[in-house]
């Protein structure tokens, strides 16, 4: 895994640190998580993004897609309704990509991708579906196998007993990734085998 900054479009050393400081003071240094503290987990994962070639605002996601909780783990930094004060610190593009990772009802919505069915979203938060356009479906997915490809080179249990589905997960998503996120996954024994 490299490290953060070393991608193509990377996200300015000083602006990351900056994003970084806010997650700490909400508590993500603290936060339990199956990777050990959230925090780590976090800058992992959007330098995951970054290493792929993303664009900023979807590396920033990935440094906030686990600020309002995910469907994975319990508790949150900051609830559904402080949207607002999260979009200040990091933008509204970037906002909307963690909300959505953060929203995914996973058991619901992830048996959707590849099918037909895979533009209509399943929020947790809301209770609710709704189309996801196909930019934003490609966000969410790039993210997912950001988030569960370094959980699986961060946590040996992870890896061992979601191999499978994580392989069949990233295949379904073959067609909605980037080349450098499925090519990442397939050399990478951890997670698709």
């Amino acid at each position: 895994m490299l490290p953060p900054g070393t991608g193509r479009n990377t996200i300015a050393t000083a602006s990351r640190s900056a994003y970084y400081r806010r997650l700490v003071a909400l508590g993500a240094a603290d936060f339990p998580h199956v990777a050990g503290m959230l925090g780590p987990h976090l800058l992992r994962t959007a330098a995951l993004l970054d290493a792929w070639g993303n664009r900023p605002a979807l590396c920033v996601a990935g440094l906030y897609h686990a600020v309002y909780g995910t469907d994975g783990i319990h508790g949150c930094l900051v609830g559904p309704d402080g949207r607002h004060a999260i979009a200040a610190i990091i933008g509204e593009e970037a906002e909307a990509i963690a909300y959505r990772f953060g929203a995914c009802d996973r058991d619901a919505f992830h048996p959707r991708i590849g099918t037909p069915a895979m533009h209509r979203f399943v929020d947790r938060f809301t209770h609710s579906e709704y189309p996801i356009d196909e930019p934003a479906l490609r966000d969410f997915c790039e993210l997912t196998l950001a988030n569960e490809a370094e959980l699986g080179a961060s946590n040996e249990a992870f890896r061992v007993k979601h191999r499978d589905a994580l392989a069949g997960l990233a295949a379904r998503m073959a067609g909605l990734v980037s080349a450098a996120a499925l090519a990442a996954c397939a050399s990478d024994v951890s997670i698709v085998r």
